[in-house]
């Protein structure tokens, strides 16, 4: 058992929750439930399906990498919002959020972990989104990594079918990481530092023509599955920091 305060200022001093005021995620404790914590809910999604899953497996604490509270953007507590809340203060669930501290921390990140996977090396911060660098580039280890090698590690990790664009046989020397939905900004970035191949969640229509005449290669995981990774390394941390029972809630969206 954990009180819910001593959790909260854990995730809020690991995460560094205080250097992200950009970020439109009002990150942190976006919905306060019961004192004490005795088992823990871990998700990419503050949805209806994680929070009946949380009821249903009894479990008094959320944490998810996308909330339900963004920038002033909830105005009335109405229809789904109704149901949401209803779910949660009904069993006394707190929910809390972190979506750009967990795309930034260089240790349980959906980035750090994703760059982990590949052992990238040299890393670097890459990405700037909403004033804070999300991502990562780096250098494979030594030897010949080519596009389609580096994809066959992601789908044995995440067990995913990733998709590819550009040369699958490219031998890859340095490359770029982030998840979620970097756009064709973050091709851009990639190529900017100088990177072969860019490592994302989504594959937008308009990243296909620049990438293409960039030589820029891309790996495309999944919006859902590229940002299972920080969720999953915040529930070890937690399990082996906290006495208290942790649960991760598969939910994935297919996109």
């Amino acid at each position: 058992m954990v009180k819910r305060n001593d959790l909260v200022n854990f995730f809020d001093r690991t995460l560094k929750i205080e250097n992200f005021s950009g970020d439109v995620s009002n990150n942190g404790l976006q919905v306060e439930g019961k004192d004490e914590v005795n088992k823990i809910l871990f998700a990419v999604d503050g949805c209806q399906e994680v929070f009946e899953t949380a009821a249903a497996e009894q479990c008094d604490f959320i944490f998810v990498h996308h909330g339900i509270s963004w920038g002033g953007g909830l105005k009335r507590w109405v229809g789904m919002d109704a149901a949401r809340f209803s779910t949660l203060f009904k069993n006394g669930i707190s929910l809390y959020a972190a979506h750009l501290p967990l795309d930034a921390h260089s240790s349980y990140g959906n980035n750090a972990v994703l760059a982990d996977m590949i052992a990238l090396e040299d890393r670097r911060p890459f990405f700037e989104y909403d004033g804070a660098y999300i991502g990562f580039s780096g250098t494979l280890p030594d030897g010949e990594h080519s596009t389609a090698d580096i994809a066959a590690i992601y789908a044995e990790n995440l067990e995913i079918e990733p998709l590819l664009r550009g040369d699958s046989t490219k031998i890859i020397r340095k490359a770029a990481v982030v998840s979620g939905g970097g756009g064709v900004d973050s091709v851009f970035a990639a190529k900017a530092a100088g990177c072969d191949l860019l490592i994302t969640g989504e594959m937008e229509h308009i990243m296909h023509h620049p990438a293409k005449e960039l030589d820029i290669s891309i790996i495309a995981l999944g919006h859902y599955a590229s940002e299972t990774t920080g969720p999953l390394a915040m529930q070890k941390l937690v399990a082996e920091t906290f006495d208290v029972e942790t649960f991760f809630a598969e939910v994935p969206t297919g996109l």
